[in-house]
């Protein structure tokens, strides 16, 4: 690249632009939005992409390049400059861009419809600072099975994307009941589901083999018994009681996992057999709330009954329902996770960490009931 004075006004553009970057880092702190630019290593690890296709020299739209192979913490994920990046060396680039010398295309990674730069982050910066909408860039493209779009890598969602691939690939789920609706706010939680099925089909067929039956549950047996015995009754409840509408925000898989957690929660500081997927949504309903007010008024009624001594039973069930829930305990039925660590079934799932952490572990992050 050419060298070239700094000059003032490009010194100045890179500390308003580097100001900028301040601004949008502490309001990533305030919301919780990752301001960093994604990391095409990460990126690339997961879609295990391998084949480069040579692509030449292409018109790129600025808004689409999202991230960089090495650098990704030294922009913001708009390349506003941050702190580390040298002011010199980025206002020299400035001056260049504004001089007759030009500078040579950048080189970029092409995943699906989005680039990350392999060569040339602060010229992308300059190039965005100047108002600027496309630049000249040597593209090589990564050949995918995820297409990945511009509008999945707000608040990361491309990983829920991966995820999502992966486990539809393992399951088959999309194949053998095509209708499902099995989709996440969150990244992380296709992985928990994946452990439930598996989980499901340990301890079916040690019920299978208890009962002398000639057959057991193979991995697409599996898939579809949990589906339709475990997953969907949730589902169905849900509905029942409209609990949706409360989460705005969220899907029905998102607040699957959250009652599977509640219920195995309940089940253990009460010591209660396996609540019914009614039961399970109804108790929840009682608790949790996505909207500030109403979760406001749900732990203020929650604190008001511990205050008077008055939840010995959990919220929204009866004392019949409780009394018969702890009959049920009582007799030997066990929740999943009681039944898991019973039955030791970590020692059958090729060492994988046991279930029970899965459910000690908020998933969503809901808090207490």
């Amino acid at each position: 690249m050419p060298e070239a004075k700094v000059s003032y006004e490009s010194l100045e553009r890179y500390h308003q632009n580097a100001r900028k970057a301040q601004v949008a880092d502490l309001m990533g702190r305030i919301t919780g939005a990752n301001t960093d630019l994604v990391s095409y290593d990460e990126v690339a690890k997961r879609l295990r992409a391998r084949q480069h296709i040579e692509m030449g020299t292409q018109t790129v739209p600025l808004n689409l390049i999202v991230g960089s192979v090495g650098r990704y913490r030294d922009f913001t994920r708009t390349f506003l400059p941050r702190t580390r990046v040298s002011p010199e060396r980025w206002a020299r680039i400035d001056s260049i861009m504004h001089s007759f010398e030009g500078y040579p295309p950048i080189e970029l990674y092409k995943i699906g419809e989005v680039y990350f730069v392999r060569d040339g982050n602060h010229r992308v910066s300059v190039a965005r600072a100047n108002g600027l909408n496309f630049i000249e860039a040597y593209v090589t493209e990564l050949a995918t099975e995820v297409d990945l779009t511009l509008d999945d890598f707000e608040r990361d969602r491309w990983i829920i994307k991966v995820e999502r691939t992966e486990f539809e690939s393992e399951t088959r789920l999309d194949e053998l009941r095509p209708d499902n609706n099995v989709e996440f706010t969150e990244p992380g939680r296709y992985p928990i589901l994946l452990r439930h099925i598996k989980v499901h089909q340990y301890l079916r067929n040690l019920d299978l083999e208890r009962e002398n039956a000639d057959y057991r549950l193979d991995w697409d047996d599996a898939v579809q018994s949990w589906y339709d015995n475990i997953y969907l009754p949730v589902i169905e409840a849900i509905h029942r009681y409209d609990l949706m509408a409360s989460f705005p925000r969220r899907t029905e898989a998102d607040l699957y996992l959250w009652i599977v957690f509640h219920r195995e929660r309940l089940a253990n500081l009460f010591g209660l057999g396996p609540l019914t997927p009614d039961l399970a949504v109804s108790t929840f309903a009682e608790t949790h709330s996505d909207n500030p007010l109403g979760q406001a008024v749900k732990t203020l009624r929650q604190s008001m009954r511990k205050a008077f001594g008055d939840d010995e039973i959990p919220m929204g069930m009866s004392e019949d329902e409780f009394a018969e829930a702890r009959a049920r305990h009582e007799a030997g039925e066990r929740t999943l996770l009681e039944s898991e660590t019973a039955y030791g079934a970590v020692s059958e799932l090729d060492g994988e960490p046991p279930a029970v952490y899965e459910y000690l572990q908020d998933p969503m992050n809901i808090g207490g009931d």
